[in-house]
């Protein structure tokens, strides 16, 4: 994968952590950080976390479009529990051990695990997973020895350590403008190829990208808006795309996965760029 050569040292960015209450003084994602990093020298990775569990559970309710089948899910949980108790017991220096494509591939998987727990641990569930309190910020869960917020997992371990903005189209946080999720695991062996497929499928819905010809507008996801800083950080020579200098990384980045009569506009820069409205209403199947 080519821009996991670009890993942001850890311990190096301590003080500008990001959204951590508890800064360098120790917080979970530090903890995991500081007692992984030990084992970054090892000569041979321990065995990776078995995935059967987490891909039973998403062949069982990820449908063709990516969405959920959360009442089955709720009323049967024991593999997707199963996996969580493995991530729970999972060491930090089990994990520092393997290369850097293994532990993203492990960190999304805990994301989306996680967060279909948050979902099914609501009776009755909830229309929106913003409807549950404290779900990304405050909610607690274990992983590696800690416990972890969704937020810490995603901001202060996945998009602090690892310059790979792909990420963001494979972590599903349960919201129909949510890029579909994955109905199999992600590993390290297969990652790059994964994100590529994810990216691909992502900014070929609606929710990722829509052009507008006739009005010259092109729509993203505020994905792109709110995590901007990744694409840039992942491609700071990018090359300018005319009349958004600050978006060139990021529609750069879009056009590699669309097809050559989208690359040429979207690279010409001639055209009204937006961010798509977020609906959050829950990624919810309909069978």
């Amino acid at each position: 994968m080519a821009s996991l050569r670009w890993r942001v040292p850890s311990l190096a960015l301590c003080g500008v952590l990001l959204l951590s209450a508890a800064g360098c003084g120790g917080g979970p994602a530090e903890q995991i950080l500081r007692q992984s990093s030990g084992s970054a020298t090892a000569t041979a990775p321990q065995p990776r976390l078995d995935p059967a569990p987490f891909n039973a559970v998403l062949q069982a309710v990820v449908d063709a479009q990516g969405l959920v089948d959360y009442d089955t899910l709720q009323r049967d949980p024991a593999q997707l529990d199963r996996y969580l108790k493995e991530l729970a017991a999972l060491t930090p220096e089990r994990f520092g051990s393997w290369p850097e494509a293994d532990q993203i591939a492990l960190l999304i998987n805990a994301y989306n695990a996680l967060t279909l727990r948050s979902i099914i641990d609501q009776q009755p569930i909830r229309p929106s997973i913003k409807d549950i309190p404290g779900v990304w910020k405050f909610r607690r869960h274990a992983l590696m020895g800690q416990q972890l917020t969704l937020d810490g997992i995603e901001h202060e371990i996945l998009r602090r350590e690892y310059n790979e903005p792909r990420i963001h189209a494979a972590l599903v946080c349960a919201a129909m403008s949510c890029p579909p999720l994955r109905g199999e695991t992600f590993t390290g062996p297969e990652l790059d190829r994964q994100l590529d497929d994810q990216s691909k499928r992502w900014l070929a819905s609606n929710v990722g990208l829509q052009i507008d010809r006739a009005n010259r507008t092109v729509g993203i996801s505020k994905i792109f808006e709110w995590f901007g800083e990744d694409w840039s950080r992942a491609d700071p020579k990018a090359a300018t795309v005319p009349g958004h200098e600050k978006q060139s990384a990021i529609l750069r980045f879009i056009a590699r996965y669309r097809p050559a009569e989208d690359q040429k506009l979207l690279l010409g820069g001639d055209y009204r760029l937006i961010h798509l409205p977020y609906d959050w209403s829950l990624n919810r199947s309909r069978r």
